[in-house]
């Protein structure tokens, strides 16, 4: 094997030590238990579903996101900051969980892959449809970018064929395998973004009132308006004016569902549909899976483009 087997364990544990100040941080992660695979720490779920898809095999891959948490406001525990430190690639996007940032930075600098560096992230009101807040500014959260780029297949592919690139290049004698399965899997999410675009082709509506405004490079890439009850962050409480606009604009473009999401509480959005007289329902922006199991990130946004196509009355 090559010289990315090495162990670091020493150098992990004294810089998590110094992280968590004193907290005790001797890793107990997989790094190095297998020296025949390549250990990528993914940040939330959509990397850790590209990062297995493309690494097969050849890769152990964690998810410090566990299944059911909503993963905007991840804290690391010191297990995690461990796992961070011992990866041999760390696959995550800057500016959406700051103690990603932080643990990256002070112990995974020189093996990260940061997503934002593959596809600019689009503003947060580009493409969609720009709301004012009470002091009559558009509401823009996050530094106004819009991190939900896996919502859109085509911008994943990209990301794929980059992290194939990355793992060559830790893994040289693997390097035509990871290309060989990032090729598989930009064929699988050009046929999905087929599939939404004839999907959404013809529809009565074309505007999607969502919970959380999670969903701008979907509506961009699908020619939707998006109408958000919140911003980027999912669990801000809209002020009482943003949901009377809400239902002002609800009934002016004669919405039939509110839509919320798995991972975040469906009370606005209920109150919302109570309102102008609209039913809820699940439309999901993947950024981790539901405790239930089941599924995986094609068979969510296929069960979205049918949950859109009723919404919307598509032909």
């Amino acid at each position: 094997m090559t010289a990315r087997t090495l162990p670091r364990a020493l150098t992990a544990a004294a810089t998590a030590l110094l992280v968590l100040a004193g907290g005790t941080a001797c890793s107990t992660s997989q790094a190095g238990a297998d020296p025949d695979r390549v250990d990528v720490v993914a940040a939330f779920y959509p990397l850790q579903y590209v990062a297995e898809r493309v690494g097969g095999g050849a890769v152990t891959v964690t998810n410090l996101a566990k299944p059911g948490a909503e993963p905007h406001d991840l804290e690391l525990n010191p297990r995690q900051v461990g796992q961070v430190s011992d990866a041999e690639l760390v696959f995550y996007l800057k500016g959406f969980q700051p103690a990603v940032d932080e643990a990256v930075a002070q112990n995974a600098a020189d093996r990260a892959l940061d997503v934002t560096t593959v596809v600019p992230l689009r503003d947060a009101a580009a493409g969609g449809h720009d709301h004012e807040g009470e002091d009559g500014h558009a509401e823009e959260e996050d530094g106004g970018k819009d991190p939900h780029l896996w919502l859109d297949p085509t911008r994943l592919a990209t990301v794929a064929d980059k992290l194939a690139e990355r793992l060559g290049a830790v893994d040289p004698d693997r390097a035509a395998d990871y290309t060989t399965r990032a090729r598989t899997l930009r064929g699988e999410l050009d046929k999905l973004d087929a599939e939404y675009t004839a999907g959404l082709a013809t529809c009565q509506r074309r505007e999607i009132v969502v919970s959380h405004a999670a969903f701008g490079y979907l509506a961009e890439r699908y020619r939707l308006e998006q109408i958000g009850l919140t911003g980027l962050t999912p669990d801000t409480e809209p002020a009482p004016q943003r949901l009377a606009e809400v239902a002002r604009e609800a009934r002016e473009h004669k919405a039939t569902t509110i839509f919320f999401e798995t991972l975040v509480s469906p009370k606005v959005a209920e109150t919302i549909a109570a309102e102008v007289g609209a039913k809820t329902a699940v439309l999901d922006p993947i950024e981790g899976l539901s405790t239930d199991g089941g599924g995986d990130y094609l068979s969510v946004m296929r069960a979205n483009l049918t949950t859109l196509r009723t919404a919307l009355g598509c032909s």
